[in-house]
């Protein structure tokens, strides 16, 4: 590995590390591999590693059928596999799975799924009758499939890493937020949760954003990606109001408590997320001048086609880089977020 690697301290996105004795010694047993769901996103992190992806085929075939081989020796490596499971999010989750198992099958000592969106996350529990809990169900079948442990960033709810029988190391896209927010020089901020189910979340990152006040949307959901706004808990008025959420899908919620903030004198309005999922019809929605910024990061793939003057996008590579050659250290990755 390159002088990118080592003891790290991580303050901010951008880390700034030394390599270390272990590291040369230890470098031939780390292997690290894509799927197709976030190629770039993959090649990022092993730059930032000083390694190349290993060499796989994938390929489908004529009934739909995905074929994955991988194309050197394993035996005995820490291998980690990077696919968020995206749209399409049963052709990703599949590919995952069956990479998962190909490294199994190929003596891999451990093998690390590294999911840095995690598909079926909204599906944590039963809100009606006879409904599937389908984020324990992806959980059974990544374990199943032979997934030593789990790397995931910024779970929906916090209950799905118990969803798992094996190891799962959450992590959180804020330092790279935070990082981007502070050279914007905004004043007079107030963080906003659009619900109140993501109350914990904004409270920590008003926390980290030098103590900002919060203030929360009052909302009812009348059905699935279909929600009421109804006001606001809080005081915006004549303030930046910076709208936190774990990711963005149809728009319908953000748009609503945007167009609220400003009817309540919100000066600004900017939108953070970690996930940009982008579902029809979010990008006319985001695109229609309520935010003077959405920001999100490379988690999900956006195309050229889905972007607008608006959208920011940040990397988490570095930061899902570092926690990689963490958990291949055995060294603490809590400690990157005190």
């Amino acid at each position: 590995m390159n002088a990118h690697r080592g003891t790290a301290v991580l303050s901010t996105a951008t880390l700034k590390v030394q390599p270390t004795t272990t590291e040369l010694s230890d470098n031939h047993r780390l292997r690290l591999f894509s799927g197709s769901a976030n190629i770039q996103l993959s090649q990022e992190v092993a730059r930032y590693l000083g390694m190349d992806l290993g060499p796989m085929i994938r390929k489908r075939f004529a009934d739909g059928e995905l074929y994955v081989q991988i194309q050197e020796s394993i035996r005995g490596c820490d291998v980690y596999l990077i696919q968020p499971c995206c749209h399409p999010v049963n052709d990703n989750l599949m590919e995952l799975l069956i990479m998962v198992d190909a490294c199994r099958r190929a003596s891999a000592r451990q093998v690390t799924a590294v999911i840095p969106y995690y598909g079926y996350a909204r599906a944590d529990r039963k809100t009606a009758g006879r409904e599937s809990i389908t984020a324990k169900l992806v959980a059974n079948l990544i374990t199943e499939a032979g997934a030593s442990r789990v790397l995931a960033m910024d779970l929906h709810s916090a209950q799905i890493q118990g969803y798992f029988d094996i190891p799962v190391d959450h992590v959180y896209s804020v330092p790279v937020l935070l990082e981007y927010l502070s050279t914007k020089q905004l004043s007079d901020i107030v963080v906003v949760s659009p619900d109140v189910g993501g109350v914990a979340r904004a409270r920590a990152f008003a926390k980290k954003l030098g103590d900002s006040p919060l203030a929360i949307i009052d909302k009812r959901r009348q059905a699935h990606n279909v929600a009421e706004v109804l006001n606001v808990v809080g005081d915006v008025k004549n303030k930046t109001a910076v709208l936190v959420d774990d990711m963005i899908d149809t728009a319908g919620t953000i748009s609503e408590a945007a167009r609220l903030l400003r009817k309540e004198g919100a000066r600004q309005v900017y939108a953070c997320a970690t996930h940009a999922v982008f579902s029809p019809p979010a990008i006319e929605r985001l695109s229609t001048g309520l935010f003077e910024e959405i920001i999100v990061t490379n988690t999900i793939p956006i195309p050229e086609s889905d972007r607008f003057p608006q959208l920011k996008i940040l990397s988490v590579a570095n930061l899902l880089g570092e926690t990689i050659w963490r958990i291949h250290e055995d060294s603490s990755v809590s400690s990157m977020f005190r």
